[in-house]
């Protein structure tokens, strides 16, 4: 956004920046604020995560900005085992720091290829950073609808913004919502008007409605989530999936992830990055080897946020209506009394002391909600249970 008196970009306020001074409503109830309005994992990571993490023996030397060899590997083995897609690790895989600068700094990669084209078009209810990434890199954001079920609307998009289009974002499951968009729908989209279609699938371990799902694949499953599981060559043509290990494997704070797809975009992407110097620290990328070899670990933090989501239900339903569970993602998506969402979250901090998001962080569409993150120990959420006694 520029500045009133027209000397250039001013930053916006960080949204989350705005609750500070709501949470001293929380100071009455013993053992205070219950932050939930960020998706900060909690829970601890893998001990071999953590040991490969502290002895990789990596930390003298500039890692590839690409990713070793050894991650891209790992990278490729779990698209197989959990979306059932082969990419190729040498050509149609990359490195990222987390995925927030990936997604915040995309538009500025895309235009320098595309200058004809200035568009960004993103789900309107979404992560903040679509919209801020068009706007660092001088671009047209564009909000797409989404569907009763929070599912993006591709048949919203008019002829001139696709034209226009350098990129089309999708994200399932999606922050804040839960909805699952139809992946194979808009790899269509996007390969019928040569729009490159990215698709952020950082959540795609809590998908609760069906397997995880890819716009990788070719017969990716559709909005029932059904698949029959078997590993098949990834359609890659005009489409790359975006992934990160901060939630799956509870490593934000490690900041390390990976984008995959067409390999003309992957090789583009990889030496503009290289230039740029994006580099994962060694000693990230070999935590995130033994990450993504794992399972186990993945399936117990279902299994918790799972829990964690049906009982925050509950006790935000005491206030207003009870939310449905999400199609994915560990975020419950609360429609506010009266649509009041900075009353609703004011009401939750003084009843029961836990910190929420007003919907409209999320895009205006989003107002009359709070999102709600299910980022809290089982013994916090007794707590906070037994404050409604």
């Amino acid at each position: 956004m520029n500045g009133r008196d027209g000397s250039g970009f001013v930053p916006p306020p960080y949204p989350y920046d705005r609750l500070d001074e709501l949470k001293p409503l929380a100071d009455r109830h013993s053992g205070g604020l219950v932050d939930l309005s960020i998706g900060t994992p909690i829970d601890p990571s893998h001990p071999a995560v953590l040991a490969a993490l502290g002895g990789s023996d990596t930390e003298r030397g500039y890692p590839p900005s690409i990713g070793t060899p050894e991650f891209r590997e790992s990278a490729a083995l779990w698209c197989e085992r959990r979306l059932g897609v082969q990419v190729d690790p040498a050509t149609e895989i990359a490195a990222t720091i987390g995925s927030k600068e990936f997604v915040a700094g995309l538009p500025q990669w895309l235009r320098l290829r595309r200058p004809g084209r200035d568009t960004v078009l993103y789900p309107a209810v979404s992560y903040p950073s679509y919209a801020m990434g068009a706007e660092l890199a001088g671009c047209r954001a564009v909000a797409v609808p989404a569907d009763e079920q929070w599912s993006i609307q591709l048949d919203a998009i008019s002829d001139d913004d696709a034209e226009r289009a350098l990129v089309l974002w999708v994200n399932t499951p999606g922050n804040p919502a839960g909805g699952l968009d139809d992946l194979t729908a808009a790899a269509q989209w996007g390969r019928e008007r040569g729009v490159p279609v990215f698709s952020d699938e950082c959540y795609a371990e809590f998908t609760w409605d069906g397997p995880p799902r890819t716009i990788l694949s070719p017969a990716a499953p559709g909005l029932d989530g059904q698949s029959d599981g078997s590993a098949v060559r990834a359609d890659v043509e005009g489409v790359v999936a975006v992934h990160s290990l901060s939630k799956r494997s509870n490593l934000a704070g490690v900041r390390v992830g990976f984008y995959a797809g067409d390999p003309d975009l992957v090789h583009y992407l990889r030496e503009i990055r290289k230039h740029a110097g994006f580099m994962v620290p060694g000693p990230a990328q070999a935590a995130a080897v033994a990450a993504l070899a794992d399972h186990a670990h993945v399936e117990v933090q279902r299994h918790r946020y799972r829990s964690r989501l049906e009982r925050l239900a509950r006790i935000v339903g005491r206030f207003g209506p009870e939310p449905d569970m999400p199609g994915g993602g560990f975020y419950l998506w609360a429609s506010a009394p009266d649509r009041d969402a900075w009353a609703f979250t004011r009401l939750l901090l003084a009843e029961v002391g836990i910190l929420v998001s007003p919907g409209e962080f999320y895009g205006a569409d989003a107002a009359g909600f709070v999102r709600v993150a299910a980022v809290l120990t089982d013994d916090t959420l007794d707590m906070v249970e037994s404050r409604l006694r």
